[in-house]
C-alpha cells in the first residue's frame, strides 16, 4: 500500500520530471533517474540501482523516485509479444 507521503513524494518527482524530461530526452535516452523532491537534485544512473543508489548516497534517509528516460515505466514485468 502506498502511504499518502509517498504519493506527495511520487508527485512532486514527477512535477520536477516533466520540467527537464525534453533535456534528458535528447542526452540521457534508457538511463534512469532518480528524483529527490525535497532537494530538486536529480541522479542519473545507467542501472535503477545506479540512480536510485546516488540519490541515497547525497541524500541518506529521503526517499527518491525514479523514471526510466525516454519510457513510460521505469521497469517492465512479462513477456513481451511482437
Amino acid at each position: 500500500m502506498i502511504t499518502s507521503s509517498q504519493s506527495n513524494i511520487a508527485q512532486a518527482a514527477r512535477t520536477i520530471f516533466e520540467r527537464i524530461r525534453g533535456a534528458l530526452e535528447a542526452s540521457h535516452k534508457n538511463q534512469f533517474v532518480a528524483i529527490e523532491p525535497i532537494s530538486g537534485e536529480y541522479f542519473l544512473g545507467a542501472t535503477l540501482s545506479d540512480a536510485i543508489g546516488a540519490s541515497r548516497r547525497a541524500h541518506p534517509g529521503r526517499l527518491a523516485h525514479a523514471f526510466r528516460v525516454g519510457h513510460k515505466a521505469a521497469v517492465h514485468f512479462g513477456l513481451q509479444i511482437r
